[in-house]
């Protein structure tokens, strides 16, 4: 594990307001190979943290269609340092695939001088051991759209082309005051900053609750691409969002609609099974020691109650609409008992 101690970053903007570098590796694997970067079965390495909200999107995105047997995946530790993600949960901490201690490794073989952060989800050339895209909100879609032939019989539509421009529409909403919001609250550096993003996470969680009273899902009567982005922030608000971010508000649990919405999905196959809470915590109270400074993690909170009856169903809904559910959980893949909600 890396000497976080030693070599951590700095998170909190002194200035005020955090804003996310939004320059991602625009390189995209399509059916025609536009990019030099065809779809090919066993081709490419999805590189993930179980502990990143925006990597997990592509963990869930990855199991529900099936493509577990086309694309790959290896699984970072919780921790980084200020260089990059490390593989230190493979043997002897090298990736068995590429080869690679960091993910660094494969940005610098394709930029040597690449300056910008080495973000998870990213997705190697095993062939070449290059990066080709860290662009996580196009990575799902793609897997959606440009997969399809690599998908498993019964794999939902998370993208139906005719619910897109509301998908979209939501999706930019949800990250801009939730997604991100959460991050700005916590990262802000001046009062006024903190307040601007509170405020602007707790009115759209509002309104959230508002459209989800009657509705069990997002976007249409199935489960969508806008479902899986704002589960990645709500199973980790009460973990680490509330507390160490300061959206102390109101706990989700606290929240009744947002709360049996995310129970709903958790117990969904693809959703809950890959969700690792030991390695949440850890990542966001380790990491970001101007923060936290002594890294000490928090023991609570109690995770029983995801795992308690969430009565959505009475709101109707098709999960998987004309398709069928995931099957288990691969056994390489499957997250320790102990850092899940029935440990």
């Amino acid at each position: 594990m890396p000497d976080i101690t030693t070599e951590q970053g700095v998170y909190v903007n002194p200035a005020g307001e955090f804003t996310r570098d939004q320059r991602y590796i625009a390189s995209r694997i399509t059916r025609d190979g536009r990019d030099g970067y065809p779809v090919e079965a066993g081709r490419y390495r999805l590189v993930v943290s179980r502990a990143c909200p925006w990597a997990s999107r592509a963990v869930i995105v990855r199991r529900l269609l099936g493509l577990e047997d086309a694309i790959s995946m290896a699984i970072a530790g919780p921790t980084h340092d200020k260089r990059s993600w490390t593989f230190d949960l493979a043997p002897g901490g090298i990736d068995p695939v590429l080869g690679y201690e960091r993910l660094q490794q494969a940005f610098f073989k394709r930029f040597p001088d690449y300056e910008r952060g080495i973000t998870v989800p990213a997705i190697v050339d095993v062939t070449t051991g290059e990066v080709v895209t860290n662009d996580y909100p196009q990575i799902t879609i793609d897997m959606s759209l440009e997969w399809r032939d690599h998908q498993r019989p019964g794999a939902p539509e998370l993208y139906p082309e005719a619910l897109r421009p509301e998908i979209d529409e939501v999706n930019e909403v949800v990250f801009k005051d939730v997604n991100n919001g959460v991050y700005r609250a916590g990262f802000a550096g001046s009062q006024e900053a903190y307040e601007k993003a509170y405020t602007r996470l707790f009115d759209r969680l509002d309104w959230l609750s508002d459209r989800l009273a009657d509705r069990r899902y997002l976007v249409g009567d199935t489960i969508t691409e806008a479902d899986v982005r704002l589960f990645t922030t709500l199973v980790r608000f009460d973990a680490v969002y509330h507390g160490h971010f300061k959206c102390n508000r109101q706990k989700l649990t606290e929240m009744p609609v947002l709360w049996a919405y995310a129970r709903d999905l958790f117990a969904t196959p693809g959703f809950g099974d890959t969700v690792d809470f030991d390695h949440i915590k850890r990542h966001y109270y380790e990491v970001h020691r101007d923060i936290n400074p002594t890294g000490i993690v928090p023991a609570g909170p109690d995770l029983s109650g995801w795992l308690t009856p969430h009565g959505r169903e009475a709101l109707g809904g098709r999960p998987f609409g004309d398709g069928t559910p995931p099957g288990p959980v691969r056994a390489d893949e499957v997250v320790p008992r102990e850092h899940t909600a029935e440990g």
